[in-house]
């Protein structure tokens, strides 16, 4: 075979570090087609040329990279990338430890290639490595078997049972639990009551929509441990955000008043008592919409402004404001307490009634740029986070200091994914796995005629409609009033939400410990770590 010989011993490396999954019969095959010598020039060069075509289409489907069709139909979004951050997904995916193995093999072969035949010991290695890989999965406990036949059993508590209070709602199998989870979720709703009419009691509701930033991006980046976490009155620390790319986050929280919808539904119309923000407007409050980015890329402003349920509702040009860094597609990023500061200012000028503004931040998006460093997106995100996370604190702050009272709910998109996984790598979420959509969620009320001495904290696996009940809680009795009840009665008996994550090809499910993948070929396997 003499230089595929190199293809191969690259695939069973990757394999061998985890980065690669190969189709062994295929490759098998393959690599006897290419042994079979054609003496005719014209043929044989014909042959190396389609060999290239089928070999790289083959290695890309055995990777952890996402479908080519996905790839196809993003190829717009993907031109918007700057080539810094082209350069930076690359190194992640080719590291330099891969480049320094691939030198080493070079020269390998090229001094073993003159006394023995690599061609025999590359094909024993594509008949011996796969027996031994299924001899080892026949041996290990469970595995994907289990979970494609759906032996295990397990009750899922969703819908109406949790709502109610009543007998779990058990299934077999994942596409059993999956279907009884949607057919429920379905069946849910949040109504919300009309806000007291006296202005001492009045207060804004801030939705501050955070992209990119989970519970195992707060570990990865050291940052559990940040006052702002200890300072929220409500901490849900077991949230879904179902979705881990930020157009269908944005979807899924503007229209948080009924149950989880799956993905393809997201593009359908819903009805109006599902939107956030339409039922805070007939309660009373009027609608704003704030970002600290321009909205352009994927039509994220456009969706919004669809979603958010009432009409006319644009965000406020961001011009005289410092850039604080550049996006992944070279679009102005601004700093986050310099938006929500002049905002507030205007606010209070103006006057009038309460307010539920919308805001969305990308100062965590993958791929930014700080203007005062040169660090990778990877690198600065700790940074990133700090700033971020202090700017929060400063505008609750803000909101103190001036009198008036709020309620700041503090709500991320999805997770980072900083640390990646065995199936994707560092800042790709094709996979919704629970690193990246179990999301830190807080809600600070600012202004209360008494401080909250602790944090209620929420353990019960949550999702929008529990944040959405909190929240008609909060309009239902006014935390501001002098008589108020403790703050711990407006978190109880939330309605929960299995954790399940939705992409447009792929659904995880929470099953045990762990969790299963449908893949886009409708096969549950087992998630990986």
């Amino acid at each position: 075979m003499g230089i595929w010989n190199l293809y191969f011993i690259a695939k069973l490396y990757l394999f061998f570090i985890g980065r690669l999954h190969p189709q062994w019969l295929l490759n098998l095959l393959f690599a006897l087609l290419l042994v079979v010598r054609i003496r005719h020039p014209a043929l044989s060069a014909l042959r190396h040329v389609l060999a290239v075509a089928a070999g790289a289409a083959l290695m890309y489907r055995e990777s952890d990279l996402p479908q080519f069709s996905r790839v196809v139909s993003q190829f717009a979004n993907l031109q918007a990338f700057t080539p810094a951050y082209m350069l930076e997904l690359a190194q992640r995916v080719v590291t330099r430890e891969m480049l320094l193995v691939a030198l080493a093999s070079l020269v390998i072969f090229w001094l073993v290639n003159r006394w023995v035949r690599v061609t025999t010991l590359v094909l024993g290695a594509l008949v011996a490595v796969p027996l031994w890989q299924a001899l080892y999965d026949a041996g290990g406990p469970g595995g994907i078997a289990d979970v494609r036949a759906g032996t295990a059993t397990a009750a899922l508590t969703t819908g109406a049972a949790l709502a109610g209070g009543g007998a779990e709602v058990a299934a077999s199998g994942p596409d059993a639990r999956l279907a009884a989870f949607r057919s429920q979720e379905a069946l849910r709703q949040v109504g919300f009551p009309r806000l007291a009419a006296t202005p001492q009691t009045q207060y804004d509701v801030i939705v501050l929509h955070i992209c990119s930033l989970s519970w195992d991006d707060l570990d990865t980046a050291r940052a559990r441990d940040n006052p702002l976490l200890q300072r929220f009155d409500f901490l849900f620390t077991n949230f879904s955000s179902a979705a881990s790319y930020s157009g269908p986050a944005a979807i899924r929280v503007l229209r948080a008043a009924c149950g989880q919808p799956e993905h393809k539904a997201l593009y359908d119309p819903a009805p109006g008592q599902c939107h956030l923000f339409q039922a805070l407007a007939h309660a009373g409050f009027s609608t704003r919409m704030l970002l600290n980015h321009d909205g352009h890329f994927d039509n994220f402003l456009k969706e919004v402004q669809k979603e958010i349920g009432v009409d006319g509702v644009a965000p406020p040009p961001n011009t005289g404001l410092p850039v604080a860094m550049r996006s992944f597609d070279n679009s102005p990023v601004i700093g986050d307490f310099d938006v929500l500061q002049r905002w507030f200012r205007d606010r209070q000028q103006a006057g009038g009634g309460p307010q539920a503004l919308y805001y969305n931040t990308v100062t965590l998006h993958d791929g930014n740029r700080m203007t005062d460093n040169r660090l990778s997106s990877l690198e600065s995100y700790p940074l990133r986070l700090s700033r971020l996370l202090g700017d929060i604190d400063k505008v609750i702050e803000m909101v103190a200091q001036s009198g008036r009272r709020a309620v700041i709910v503090f709500v991320p998109e999805h997770g980072a994914a900083l640390r990646g996984d065995a199936n994707q790598i560092a800042g790709m979420r094709e996979i919704p796995t629970p690193r990246i959509i179990n999301v830190p969620v807080g809600v600070k009320l600012v202004g209360l005629p008494r401080p909250n001495e602790r944090t209620v904290t929420i353990d019960a696996p949550s999702s929008y409609l529990g944040l959405s009940q909190l929240l008609s809680n909060l309009v239902a009795e006014n935390p501001f009033a002098a008589q108020a009840p403790a703050l711990a009665s407006y978190a109880s008996d939330l309605p929960q939400t299995q954790m399940v994550g939705e992409n447009e090809a792929t659904v995880t499910m929470r099953e045990g410990n762990g969790y299963v993948v449908r893949t886009p070929d409708g096969v549950w396997i087992e998630g990986k770590p």
